[in-house]
């Protein structure tokens, strides 16, 4: 486990976008290696994608041989759609870098057989070889794409009905009119995330209560809770046989208490070393 703590969203847009960056180099993907990225949408990743678009526009980056695999898309809003997961990543992202369309998956809320396209899409990320590297946008009550509290923690791809707290902070994006919201949507599970190689996690927004992060659960005994109380303080578990995880954050927090599960664990420092 590894959290990084900085003084704002850019600052943390700026470190995430220089991580992913740097993982894709070091990996050295090629036609026949390719180095595949598991993305979220939304607010917080906003600043990533500006940053990873400079690093291709400069030369520094290239995403030919990388192939994608998005956490989540609405059911039954149209592709074309300007709030859709496709609109969003196209419009924000994909369009801006060298990326193969083929090779940049989304999951298809309209298909005829959602089930069959959550298994469809399960499938391809195995035949990927799996996620090298899982970028996450952390919710306001501690979701990871569209796994509210409470989802199985060997949960896979699915359909999942959104909670309401989710419909009313998506509200925003609908002109802040709740009947617009999609009530329902396709979601990678928090069996599919913690499959990948390495997590990347952020929070941007300011929060107050107890903030659950479910992709870090494996079980009680044997994952990590992530407590922030209203003072800003929080405690982790962690397990270092879990998939390694990194949380990036810009909120104004700090480190008080860290408790051990028969294993070491590591500083919660300041750290804004890039690897």
């Amino acid at each position: 486990m590894r959290l990084v703590i900085l003084d704002d969203y850019n600052l943390a847009s700026e470190w995430a976008a220089k991580y992913i960056r740097n993982r894709i180099i070091q990996f050295k993907p090629s036609a026949n290696n390719f180095f595949t990225l598991g993305l979220p949408t939304g607010s917080t990743p906003y600043g990533c994608y500006q940053k990873l678009i400079e690093y291709y526009r400069c030369g520094e980056l290239s995403f030919k041989f990388v192939k994608t695999f998005n956490m989540d898309e609405y059911v039954g809003l149209p592709r074309a759609h300007p709030e859709s997961y496709h609109s969003y990543m196209w419009n924000n992202f994909f369009k801006y870098i060298d990326i193969d369309p083929a090779n940049a998956h989304i999951l298809d809320g309209n298909a005829e057989d959602l089930e069959a396209e959550c298994k469809s899409y399960e499938r391809k990320i195995a035949e990927a070889g799996g996620i090298h590297l899982f970028v996450g946008g952390i919710g306001p009550d501690g979701h990871i794409a569209f796994n509210e509290p409470g989802s199985s923690l060997v949960s896979r791809t699915r359909v999942k009905t959104l909670a309401k707290d989710t419909i009313v902070a998506n509200a925003r994006f609908f002109g802040n009119d709740l009947s617009k919201v999609p009530t329902m949507a396709l979601t990678v599970g928090v069996g599919t995330v913690m499959d990948a190689k390495e997590v990347l996690a952020r929070k941007s927004e300011p929060q107050c209560g107890l903030v659950m992060i479910p992709l870090c659960l494996k079980t009680l005994s044997t994952g990590m809770l992530l407590m922030l109380s209203p003072a800003g303080e929080w405690a982790f578990l962690h397990e270092p046989h879990l998939t390694p995880i990194i949380l990036v954050t810009s909120l104004p927090l700090k480190a008080r208490s860290c408790r051990q599960l028969d294993v070491r664990l590591s500083s919660l420092a300041h750290d804004s070393k890039v690897l």
